[in-house]
Protein backbone atom coordinates (compact mmCIF):
# COMPACT_ATOMS: atom_id res chain seq x y z
CA UNK A 1 0.00 0.00 0.00
CA UNK A 2 1.28 3.46 -0.49
CA UNK A 3 2.46 5.68 1.72
CA UNK A 4 0.00 8.68 3.24
CA UNK A 5 1.66 11.82 1.93
CA UNK A 6 -0.77 13.28 4.73
CA UNK A 7 -1.37 12.05 8.07
CA UNK A 8 -4.05 13.54 10.52
CA UNK A 9 -4.16 11.30 13.91
CA UNK A 10 -6.29 11.56 16.74
CA UNK A 11 -7.08 15.45 16.31
CA UNK A 12 -9.58 16.48 19.24
CA UNK A 13 -11.12 20.25 19.40
CA UNK A 14 -13.61 21.70 21.77
CA UNK A 15 -15.25 25.00 21.80
CA UNK A 16 -15.70 25.98 24.97
CA UNK A 17 -17.84 22.73 26.55
CA UNK A 18 -18.88 21.83 22.90
CA UNK A 19 -16.67 18.49 21.40
CA UNK A 20 -15.99 19.11 17.67
CA UNK A 21 -13.37 16.67 17.11
CA UNK A 22 -13.69 13.26 18.72
CA UNK A 23 -9.98 11.82 17.75
CA UNK A 24 -10.69 11.90 13.85
CA UNK A 25 -8.19 10.41 11.89
CA UNK A 26 -7.61 10.98 7.56
CA UNK A 27 -4.76 9.75 5.62
CA UNK A 28 -4.56 11.27 2.04
CA UNK A 29 -2.02 9.66 -0.55
CA UNK A 30 -0.44 11.59 -3.35
CA UNK A 31 -1.89 11.67 -6.34
CA UNK A 32 -5.68 10.49 -5.22
CA UNK A 33 -8.58 12.37 -4.90
CA UNK A 34 -10.23 11.46 -1.39
CA UNK A 35 -13.73 12.76 -0.69
CA UNK A 36 -14.15 14.18 3.36
CA UNK A 37 -17.60 13.26 3.99
CA UNK A 38 -20.17 14.11 6.83
CA UNK A 39 -23.86 15.94 7.63
CA UNK A 40 -23.39 20.12 8.70
CA UNK A 41 -21.87 19.65 11.85
CA UNK A 42 -19.76 16.36 11.58
CA UNK A 43 -16.55 18.36 11.90
CA UNK A 44 -15.45 18.95 8.45
CA UNK A 45 -14.31 22.27 8.09
CA UNK A 46 -12.72 22.17 11.71
CA UNK A 47 -10.82 19.31 10.58
CA UNK A 48 -9.35 21.46 7.19
CA UNK A 49 -9.00 24.54 9.58
CA UNK A 50 -6.85 22.52 11.46
CA UNK A 51 -4.58 21.45 8.91
CA UNK A 52 -4.00 24.91 7.14
CA UNK A 53 -3.81 26.36 10.76
CA UNK A 54 -6.54 28.43 11.26
CA UNK A 55 -7.71 26.72 14.03
CA UNK A 56 -5.25 25.08 16.99
CA UNK A 57 -5.78 21.57 17.89
CA UNK A 58 -6.55 20.52 21.47
CA UNK A 59 -4.88 17.05 20.88
CA UNK A 60 -3.71 14.79 18.37
CA UNK A 61 -0.65 15.05 15.34
CA UNK A 62 -0.41 16.47 11.93
CA UNK A 63 2.39 15.10 9.68
CA UNK A 64 3.35 15.41 6.04
CA UNK A 65 5.69 12.96 3.72
CA UNK A 66 6.07 11.16 7.56
CA UNK A 67 7.37 14.79 9.52
CA UNK A 68 5.53 15.50 12.34
CA UNK A 69 4.18 19.64 11.41
CA UNK A 70 1.74 22.10 13.14
CA UNK A 71 0.92 24.96 11.15
CA UNK A 72 0.34 28.21 13.62
CA UNK A 73 -1.16 30.36 10.63
CA UNK A 74 -2.53 29.77 7.10
CA UNK A 75 0.57 31.50 6.05
CA UNK A 76 2.75 28.88 6.82
CA UNK A 77 0.12 26.29 5.87
CA UNK A 78 0.81 27.64 2.43
CA UNK A 79 4.64 27.62 2.71
CA UNK A 80 4.34 23.91 3.58
CA UNK A 81 1.91 23.20 0.47
CA UNK A 82 -1.69 23.10 1.31
CA UNK A 83 -4.03 25.46 -0.53
CA UNK A 84 -7.62 25.95 0.30
CA UNK A 85 -10.89 27.05 -1.03
CA UNK A 86 -12.78 27.46 1.17
CA UNK A 87 -16.94 26.99 0.79
CA UNK A 88 -17.11 30.82 2.06
CA UNK A 89 -15.38 32.94 -0.32
CA UNK A 90 -12.24 34.85 0.56
CA UNK A 91 -11.89 36.88 -1.89
CA UNK A 92 -11.61 40.80 -1.14
CA UNK A 93 -14.75 42.21 -3.66
CA UNK A 94 -13.40 45.42 -4.95
CA UNK A 95 -10.06 43.86 -6.57
CA UNK A 96 -9.84 42.13 -9.59
CA UNK A 97 -8.87 38.52 -9.99
CA UNK A 98 -5.05 39.12 -10.71
CA UNK A 99 -4.83 41.15 -7.48
CA UNK A 100 -6.96 38.12 -5.36
CA UNK A 101 -4.93 35.17 -6.91
CA UNK A 102 -1.79 36.72 -5.76
CA UNK A 103 -2.89 38.60 -2.77
CA UNK A 104 -0.11 38.82 0.05
CA UNK A 105 2.17 36.89 -2.91
CA UNK A 106 2.65 39.47 -5.33
CA UNK A 107 5.22 38.65 -8.03
CA UNK A 108 8.63 41.16 -7.31
CA UNK A 109 11.69 41.69 -9.23
CA UNK A 110 15.21 42.22 -7.03
CA UNK A 111 14.17 45.77 -6.62
CA UNK A 112 10.89 44.96 -5.08
CA UNK A 113 9.30 46.42 -7.75
CA UNK A 114 5.53 44.72 -8.69
CA UNK A 115 5.85 42.19 -11.75
CA UNK A 116 2.20 43.14 -13.03
CA UNK A 117 2.57 41.86 -16.33
CA UNK A 118 4.35 38.33 -14.95
CA UNK A 119 1.17 37.98 -12.51
CA UNK A 120 -1.65 38.91 -15.29
CA UNK A 121 0.26 35.59 -17.79
CA UNK A 122 0.37 33.72 -14.73
CA UNK A 123 -3.63 34.44 -13.98
CA UNK A 124 -4.34 33.81 -17.50
CA UNK A 125 -2.30 30.59 -17.46
CA UNK A 126 -4.00 28.76 -14.70
CA UNK A 127 -7.57 30.14 -15.78
CA UNK A 128 -7.21 28.94 -18.93
CA UNK A 129 -6.16 25.29 -17.40
CA UNK A 130 -9.76 26.13 -15.51
CA UNK A 131 -11.19 26.24 -19.27
CA UNK A 132 -13.44 29.25 -17.88
CA UNK A 133 -14.26 32.83 -18.99
CA UNK A 134 -13.10 35.61 -16.18
CA UNK A 135 -12.22 38.95 -17.16
CA UNK A 136 -8.77 40.28 -14.92
CA UNK A 137 -9.48 43.93 -14.99
CA UNK A 138 -13.31 43.94 -13.42
CA UNK A 139 -13.54 43.73 -9.64
CA UNK A 140 -14.73 40.42 -8.81
CA UNK A 141 -17.63 41.89 -7.16
CA UNK A 142 -18.74 42.25 -10.65
CA UNK A 143 -18.60 38.54 -11.77
CA UNK A 144 -20.74 36.04 -11.53
CA UNK A 145 -21.00 33.74 -8.32
CA UNK A 146 -19.64 31.02 -10.48
CA UNK A 147 -16.97 32.85 -11.74
CA UNK A 148 -16.31 34.15 -8.22
CA UNK A 149 -15.85 30.43 -7.13
CA UNK A 150 -13.33 29.88 -10.19
CA UNK A 151 -11.26 32.59 -8.86
CA UNK A 152 -10.95 30.76 -5.65
CA UNK A 153 -10.27 27.83 -7.14
CA UNK A 154 -7.93 29.30 -9.29
CA UNK A 155 -5.99 31.56 -6.42
CA UNK A 156 -5.47 27.88 -4.72
CA UNK A 157 -3.74 26.55 -8.29
CA UNK A 158 -1.69 29.65 -8.13
CA UNK A 159 -0.24 27.97 -4.79
CA UNK A 160 1.23 25.05 -6.30
CA UNK A 161 -0.12 23.09 -3.57
CA UNK A 162 0.91 19.48 -2.97
CA UNK A 163 -2.14 19.17 -0.75
CA UNK A 164 -5.58 21.06 -1.95
CA UNK A 165 -8.35 20.83 -0.58
CA UNK A 166 -11.58 22.02 -2.15
CA UNK A 167 -14.84 22.72 0.11
CA UNK A 168 -17.77 22.09 -1.27
CA UNK A 169 -15.98 23.69 -5.28
CA UNK A 170 -19.14 22.48 -7.39
CA UNK A 171 -21.65 24.37 -5.40
CA UNK A 172 -22.34 27.08 -7.69
CA UNK A 173 -21.30 25.62 -10.83
CA UNK A 174 -23.41 24.14 -13.84
CA UNK A 175 -22.82 20.86 -14.77
CA UNK A 176 -20.66 21.95 -18.19
CA UNK A 177 -18.37 23.61 -15.33
CA UNK A 178 -18.48 20.69 -13.21
CA UNK A 179 -17.01 18.98 -15.69
CA UNK A 180 -14.35 21.16 -16.27
CA UNK A 181 -13.12 21.28 -12.73
CA UNK A 182 -13.09 17.68 -12.41
CA UNK A 183 -10.80 17.80 -15.86
CA UNK A 184 -8.62 20.04 -13.75
CA UNK A 185 -8.73 17.84 -10.50
CA UNK A 186 -7.65 14.83 -12.55
CA UNK A 187 -4.82 16.64 -14.20
CA UNK A 188 -3.64 17.34 -10.65
CA UNK A 189 -4.31 14.27 -9.46
CA UNK A 190 -1.65 12.98 -12.28
CA UNK A 191 0.78 15.42 -11.09
CA UNK A 192 1.23 13.60 -7.22
CA UNK A 193 -1.08 16.23 -5.69
CA UNK A 194 -3.16 14.74 -2.74
CA UNK A 195 -6.82 16.29 -3.13
CA UNK A 196 -9.63 16.26 -0.14
CA UNK A 197 -12.54 17.22 -1.92
CA UNK A 198 -15.78 17.97 0.51
CA UNK A 199 -19.23 17.92 -1.70
CA UNK A 200 -22.84 17.20 -0.46
CA UNK A 201 -23.43 15.72 -3.87
CA UNK A 202 -23.06 12.20 -3.56
CA UNK A 203 -22.75 11.73 -7.50
CA UNK A 204 -19.76 13.73 -7.71
CA UNK A 205 -18.05 11.46 -5.12
CA UNK A 206 -18.30 8.42 -7.12
CA UNK A 207 -17.59 9.98 -10.26
CA UNK A 208 -14.06 11.61 -9.12
CA UNK A 209 -12.71 10.57 -5.91
CA UNK A 210 -10.83 7.39 -5.35
CA UNK A 211 -11.56 6.84 -1.57
CA UNK A 212 -14.15 7.97 0.87
CA UNK A 213 -13.49 9.09 5.31
CA UNK A 214 -17.23 10.00 6.93
CA UNK A 215 -17.32 11.28 10.24
CA UNK A 216 -20.56 11.92 11.89
CA UNK A 217 -20.83 14.20 15.21
CA UNK A 218 -17.53 15.01 15.26
CA UNK A 219 -15.70 11.29 15.14
CA UNK A 220 -14.36 9.24 12.67
CA UNK A 221 -16.75 6.17 11.02
CA UNK A 222 -14.81 4.76 8.22
CA UNK A 223 -12.48 5.24 5.18
CA UNK A 224 -13.07 3.07 2.19
CA UNK A 225 -12.63 2.70 -1.16
CA UNK A 226 -15.07 4.61 -3.63
CA UNK A 227 -15.18 1.45 -5.66
CA UNK A 228 -16.91 -0.66 -2.07
CA UNK A 229 -19.77 1.18 -1.41
CA UNK A 230 -22.52 2.41 -2.60
CA UNK A 231 -24.62 5.84 -2.10
CA UNK A 232 -27.18 4.37 0.42
CA UNK A 233 -24.37 2.60 2.47
CA UNK A 234 -22.32 6.25 2.57
CA UNK A 235 -25.82 8.06 3.69
CA UNK A 236 -26.31 5.60 6.51
CA UNK A 237 -22.66 5.89 7.67
CA UNK A 238 -23.13 9.82 7.26
CA UNK A 239 -26.41 9.86 9.34
CA UNK A 240 -26.36 6.83 11.31
CA UNK A 241 -29.91 5.20 9.72
CA UNK A 242 -30.72 4.30 6.39
CA UNK A 243 -33.15 6.77 4.25
CA UNK A 244 -35.02 4.90 2.05
CA UNK A 245 -36.07 7.93 -0.44
CA UNK A 246 -34.67 11.36 -0.29
CA UNK A 247 -38.06 12.60 -1.04
CA UNK A 248 -41.70 12.66 0.59
CA UNK A 249 -44.46 10.86 -1.94
CA UNK A 250 -46.15 13.77 -4.25
CA UNK A 251 -49.81 13.89 -3.18
CA UNK A 252 -52.44 12.91 -5.57
CA UNK A 253 -54.84 14.62 -8.39
CA UNK A 254 -57.75 16.02 -7.48
CA UNK A 255 -57.63 17.31 -3.97
CA UNK A 256 -59.86 20.12 -2.49
CA UNK A 257 -58.62 23.14 -3.56
CA UNK A 258 -56.66 22.00 -6.61
CA UNK A 259 -56.34 23.96 -9.44
CA UNK A 260 -57.03 27.52 -7.07
CA UNK A 261 -54.59 29.99 -8.76
CA UNK A 262 -52.74 31.88 -5.70
CA UNK A 263 -50.40 33.94 -8.30
CA UNK A 264 -50.31 34.49 -11.57
CA UNK A 265 -47.26 36.33 -13.75
CA UNK A 266 -49.16 37.28 -16.91
CA UNK A 267 -46.06 38.58 -18.95
CA UNK A 268 -42.62 39.25 -17.71
CA UNK A 269 -39.96 40.29 -19.38
CA UNK A 270 -36.20 40.71 -18.31
CA UNK A 271 -35.22 42.58 -21.20
CA UNK A 272 -35.67 42.71 -24.89
CA UNK A 273 -34.98 39.54 -27.03
CA UNK A 274 -35.74 37.31 -23.64
CA UNK A 275 -38.82 35.16 -23.54
CA UNK A 276 -41.58 36.58 -21.81
CA UNK A 277 -42.44 33.97 -19.12
CA UNK A 278 -46.27 33.05 -17.57
CA UNK A 279 -46.82 30.61 -15.16
CA UNK A 280 -49.48 30.50 -12.69
CA UNK A 281 -48.83 28.63 -9.00
CA UNK A 282 -51.50 27.41 -7.79
CA UNK A 283 -52.92 26.50 -4.16
CA UNK A 284 -51.21 23.61 -2.53
CA UNK A 285 -48.47 22.96 -5.33
CA UNK A 286 -44.63 22.98 -5.64
CA UNK A 287 -43.88 24.49 -9.03
CA UNK A 288 -40.00 23.91 -10.05
CA UNK A 289 -38.11 26.63 -11.81
CA UNK A 290 -35.25 24.65 -13.58
CA UNK A 291 -32.50 25.62 -16.29
CA UNK A 292 -28.76 26.04 -16.05
CA UNK A 293 -27.11 28.55 -13.66
CA UNK A 294 -27.66 32.48 -15.62
CA UNK A 295 -31.03 31.36 -17.78
CA UNK A 296 -32.96 33.94 -15.36
CA UNK A 297 -34.58 31.92 -12.89
CA UNK A 298 -34.08 34.07 -9.72
CA UNK A 299 -34.18 37.20 -11.52
CA UNK A 300 -37.55 36.70 -12.79
CA UNK A 301 -38.27 35.74 -9.29
CA UNK A 302 -36.93 39.22 -7.88
CA UNK A 303 -38.66 41.17 -10.75
CA UNK A 304 -41.61 39.70 -9.75
CA UNK A 305 -40.86 40.84 -6.30
CA UNK A 306 -39.75 44.31 -6.95
CA UNK A 307 -36.27 43.53 -6.52
CA UNK A 308 -35.19 43.35 -10.07
CA UNK A 309 -35.34 45.61 -13.58
CA UNK A 310 -37.65 44.37 -15.57
CA UNK A 311 -38.51 45.67 -19.14
CA UNK A 312 -42.23 44.38 -18.41
CA UNK A 313 -44.06 42.86 -15.59
CA UNK A 314 -47.82 42.18 -15.29
CA UNK A 315 -49.26 39.63 -12.17
CA UNK A 316 -51.92 39.24 -9.97
CA UNK A 317 -52.92 37.45 -6.66
CA UNK A 318 -55.95 35.54 -6.77
CA UNK A 319 -57.21 37.09 -9.49
CA UNK A 320 -56.15 41.06 -8.42
CA UNK A 321 -54.05 42.56 -10.41
CA UNK A 322 -50.57 44.29 -8.70
CA UNK A 323 -47.53 45.76 -9.27
CA UNK A 324 -44.64 45.29 -6.15
CA UNK A 325 -42.70 48.29 -6.22
CA UNK A 326 -40.30 46.65 -4.14
CA UNK A 327 -40.20 43.27 -1.54
CA UNK A 328 -42.07 44.79 1.09
CA UNK A 329 -45.02 45.17 -0.88
CA UNK A 330 -44.53 41.72 -1.70
CA UNK A 331 -44.52 40.57 1.94
CA UNK A 332 -47.63 42.54 2.55
CA UNK A 333 -49.07 40.54 -0.05
CA UNK A 334 -47.78 37.61 2.08
CA UNK A 335 -44.91 36.51 -0.63
CA UNK A 336 -41.83 35.15 1.60
CA UNK A 337 -38.40 34.71 -0.10
CA UNK A 338 -35.76 32.18 0.82
CA UNK A 339 -33.12 33.49 -0.84
CA UNK A 340 -30.12 31.65 -3.06
CA UNK A 341 -27.04 32.58 -0.02
CA UNK A 342 -29.14 32.19 3.45
CA UNK A 343 -25.82 34.21 4.89
CA UNK A 344 -25.76 36.90 3.23
CA UNK A 345 -29.43 37.53 2.57
CA UNK A 346 -31.80 35.54 4.50
CA UNK A 347 -29.98 35.96 8.20
CA UNK A 348 -28.34 38.36 10.12
CA UNK A 349 -25.85 35.39 11.55
CA UNK A 350 -24.97 36.98 14.96
CA UNK A 351 -28.49 37.33 16.02
CA UNK A 352 -29.96 35.30 17.91
CA UNK A 353 -33.00 33.04 16.58
CA UNK A 354 -35.78 34.69 18.19
CA UNK A 355 -34.23 38.10 16.41
CA UNK A 356 -34.02 36.54 13.30
CA UNK A 357 -37.61 35.05 13.77
CA UNK A 358 -38.80 38.17 14.80
CA UNK A 359 -38.04 40.18 11.51
CA UNK A 360 -40.55 41.73 9.70
CA UNK A 361 -42.80 41.06 12.84
CA UNK A 362 -42.00 43.30 15.25
CA UNK A 363 -45.69 45.17 14.52
CA UNK A 364 -47.30 42.00 16.08
CA UNK A 365 -45.20 41.82 19.41
CA UNK A 366 -46.26 45.60 20.12
CA UNK A 367 -47.90 47.39 23.20
CA UNK A 368 -49.21 50.53 22.65
CA UNK A 369 -46.76 51.42 19.94
CA UNK A 370 -43.72 51.92 21.92
CA UNK A 371 -43.26 48.55 23.90
CA UNK A 372 -42.93 45.06 22.62
CA UNK A 373 -44.01 41.76 24.14
CA UNK A 374 -41.02 39.98 24.98
CA UNK A 375 -43.00 36.94 26.38
CA UNK A 376 -45.25 36.79 23.39
CA UNK A 377 -42.00 37.06 20.68
CA UNK A 378 -40.46 34.51 23.04
CA UNK A 379 -43.53 31.79 22.68
CA UNK A 380 -43.77 32.66 19.00
CA UNK A 381 -40.78 31.65 17.49
CA UNK A 382 -40.52 28.48 20.08
CA UNK A 383 -43.89 27.76 18.44
CA UNK A 384 -41.97 28.40 15.11
CA UNK A 385 -38.96 26.52 15.82
CA UNK A 386 -40.92 23.28 16.98
CA UNK A 387 -43.23 23.41 14.03
CA UNK A 388 -40.23 23.54 11.82
CA UNK A 389 -38.12 21.60 13.95
CA UNK A 390 -34.87 23.60 14.31
CA UNK A 391 -32.48 21.83 16.36
CA UNK A 392 -30.66 24.19 19.17
CA UNK A 393 -31.10 24.49 22.92
CA UNK A 394 -33.04 27.39 22.61
CA UNK A 395 -34.16 30.66 21.28
CA UNK A 396 -31.21 32.64 22.45
CA UNK A 397 -28.73 30.78 20.49
CA UNK A 398 -26.68 32.87 17.61
CA UNK A 399 -27.45 31.40 14.22
CA UNK A 400 -24.08 31.18 13.33
CA UNK A 401 -23.57 28.41 15.91
CA UNK A 402 -26.34 26.31 13.85
CA UNK A 403 -26.00 24.14 11.24
CA UNK A 404 -26.43 24.70 7.42
CA UNK A 405 -30.19 22.68 7.63
CA UNK A 406 -30.88 24.46 10.66
CA UNK A 407 -30.12 28.04 9.57
CA UNK A 408 -32.20 27.26 6.68
CA UNK A 409 -35.14 25.99 8.95
CA UNK A 410 -34.45 29.61 10.79
CA UNK A 411 -35.51 31.53 7.50
CA UNK A 412 -38.68 28.86 7.08
CA UNK A 413 -39.37 29.66 10.66
CA UNK A 414 -39.39 33.74 10.34
CA UNK A 415 -41.71 33.61 7.28
CA UNK A 416 -43.93 30.94 9.00
CA UNK A 417 -43.95 33.31 12.25
CA UNK A 418 -45.24 35.91 9.35
CA UNK A 419 -48.07 34.28 8.16
CA UNK A 420 -47.17 33.99 4.48
CA UNK A 421 -48.74 31.33 2.31
CA UNK A 422 -46.33 31.92 -0.97
CA UNK A 423 -43.13 30.52 -0.05
CA UNK A 424 -40.22 30.89 -2.43
CA UNK A 425 -37.30 28.64 -2.04
CA UNK A 426 -34.14 29.84 -3.98
CA UNK A 427 -31.75 26.54 -4.02
CA UNK A 428 -33.14 25.36 -1.08
CA UNK A 429 -30.80 22.67 0.03
CA UNK A 430 -27.82 24.05 -1.03
CA UNK A 431 -24.72 23.39 1.04
CA UNK A 432 -27.20 21.23 3.12
CA UNK A 433 -26.24 17.58 3.99
CA UNK A 434 -28.44 14.27 2.91
CA UNK A 435 -29.85 14.01 6.10
CA UNK A 436 -31.14 17.88 6.21
CA UNK A 437 -32.27 17.54 3.09
CA UNK A 438 -34.81 15.10 3.59
CA UNK A 439 -36.21 17.10 6.94
CA UNK A 440 -36.20 19.94 4.42
CA UNK A 441 -38.35 18.06 2.07
CA UNK A 442 -40.38 17.00 4.29
CA UNK A 443 -41.10 20.04 5.63
CA UNK A 444 -42.03 21.53 2.23
CA UNK A 445 -44.60 18.53 1.43
CA UNK A 446 -46.33 19.35 4.88
CA UNK A 447 -46.65 22.97 4.36
CA UNK A 448 -48.36 22.47 0.92
CA UNK A 449 -50.81 19.90 2.63
CA UNK A 450 -51.51 22.67 4.91
CA UNK A 451 -52.63 25.05 2.06
CA UNK A 452 -49.17 27.03 1.30
CA UNK A 453 -48.39 27.29 -2.53
CA UNK A 454 -44.00 27.00 -2.75
CA UNK A 455 -42.02 28.12 -6.06
CA UNK A 456 -38.80 26.27 -5.95
CA UNK A 457 -35.79 27.37 -7.71
CA UNK A 458 -33.21 24.49 -8.10
CA UNK A 459 -30.12 23.57 -9.80
CA UNK A 460 -30.11 19.95 -9.01
CA UNK A 461 -31.87 18.10 -11.15
CA UNK A 462 -33.17 14.77 -8.84
CA UNK A 463 -34.73 17.75 -6.30
CA UNK A 464 -36.69 19.51 -9.00
CA UNK A 465 -37.88 16.29 -10.49
CA UNK A 466 -38.53 14.58 -7.32
CA UNK A 467 -40.14 17.55 -5.07
CA UNK A 468 -42.25 19.58 -8.23
CA UNK A 469 -45.43 19.24 -9.59
CA UNK A 470 -45.05 21.30 -12.51
CA UNK A 471 -42.03 22.54 -13.61
CA UNK A 472 -40.90 25.82 -16.00
CA UNK A 473 -38.11 25.48 -17.80
CA UNK A 474 -35.95 28.53 -18.30
CA UNK A 475 -33.66 29.34 -21.14
CA UNK A 476 -32.35 32.51 -22.50
CA UNK A 477 -33.62 34.77 -19.65
CA UNK A 478 -37.15 33.48 -19.43
CA UNK A 479 -39.47 30.30 -19.42
CA UNK A 480 -39.28 27.89 -22.65
CA UNK A 481 -41.54 25.17 -21.55
CA UNK A 482 -43.88 24.03 -18.69
CA UNK A 483 -43.95 20.51 -17.44
CA UNK A 484 -45.88 18.48 -15.42
CA UNK A 485 -47.30 14.62 -15.16
CA UNK A 486 -45.03 12.24 -16.53
CA UNK A 487 -42.79 14.77 -18.82
CA UNK A 488 -41.73 16.12 -15.03
CA UNK A 489 -38.37 13.97 -15.72
CA UNK A 490 -34.52 14.93 -16.43
CA UNK A 491 -34.37 14.08 -19.98
CA UNK A 492 -37.46 16.21 -21.00
CA UNK A 493 -36.13 19.29 -18.79
CA UNK A 494 -32.37 19.48 -19.77
CA UNK A 495 -33.50 18.93 -23.37
CA UNK A 496 -35.81 22.19 -23.17
CA UNK A 497 -32.60 24.10 -20.49
CA UNK A 498 -30.26 23.24 -23.64
CA UNK A 499 -31.41 22.99 -26.50
CA UNK A 500 -35.01 23.99 -26.64
CA UNK A 501 -36.39 26.81 -29.08
CA UNK A 502 -36.64 30.11 -27.32
CA UNK A 503 -39.59 32.11 -28.20
CA UNK A 504 -39.02 35.56 -28.66
CA UNK A 505 -41.17 38.58 -27.69
CA UNK A 506 -42.55 40.16 -31.00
Amino acid sequence: MEAAMLQLTGIKKNFGPVTVLRGVDLEVRAGEVHALLGENGAGKSTLMKILCGIVRPDAGEIRIDGQPCRFDSYRAAIAGGVGVVFQEFSLIPYLDAVDNMFLARELRSRWGWLQRAAMRRRAQEIIGQLGVAIPLDVPVCKLSVAQQQFVEIAKALALDARILVLDEPTATLTPAEVEHLFAVMRSLRAQGVAIIFISHHLEEIFEICDRITVLRDGAYVATCATAEVDQARLVEMMVGRRIENCFPPKPAKGGEGEGEVVLEVHALQLRRQAPVSQFQLRRGEILGFAGLVGSGRTETVLAMLGAHAALSCKLSMHGVPLRFADPAQALQAGIGLLPESRKEQGLITSFSILHNVSLNNYGKYRLGGLFLDRRREQQATEAAMQRVRVKAPGAQVRVDTLSGGNQQKVVIARWINHAMKVLIFDEPTRGIDVGAKSEIYQLMREFTAQGYSILMISSELPEVVGMADRVCVFRGGGIVATLEGEAVNAEEIMTHATTGRIRHAA
